[in-house]
């Protein structure tokens, strides 16, 4: 995923929030089966973009600070659940957790994606 945010950042001159977070937002859809609805994405587009331009400016100790205060913050963290089974073979299945930073530009996840293929992750704030 970072090599794909990556080249779409250098690909495309002057992009907007809204061209960056519908991107994410496709790439979250079609890769992860994962639907953001937490108000995390407007937030981690301005953070991409701002990050991209201290790049691009050559502004390279603002941008390690950008980074740092980044990795440092400790914020509510959104609480996501897989939708319910839709058949009887799942019911003895404990529900996935998995935690998200809604304002950082990663993800960590403490299970593994639902195994339907038709189901979708729905990202929500608690």
């Amino acid at each position: 995923m970072v090599d794909v945010v990556q080249q779409f950042f250098h690909d495309n001159a002057d992009l907007q929030r809204g061209e960056v977070e519908d991107f994410l937002s496709d790439i979250m859809n079609q890769e992860f089966n994962t639907v953001v609805e937490d108000g995390s994405l407007p937030q981690l587009c301005d953070a991409l973009l701002q990050m991209f331009s201290q790049w691009q400016q050559g502004a390279l100790q603002t941008l390690r600070n950008t980074i740092d205060s980044l990795s440092q913050k400790k914020s509510e963290r959104a609480k996501v659940t897989p939708p319910p089974p839709q058949s009887d073979e799942d019911e003895d299945e404990e529900p996935q957790v998995m935690e998200c930073e809604p304002s950082a530009p990663s993800v960590s996840r403490k299970a593994d994606p639902p195994e339907e293929e038709e189901g979708w992750t729905v990202v929500k704030k608690k």
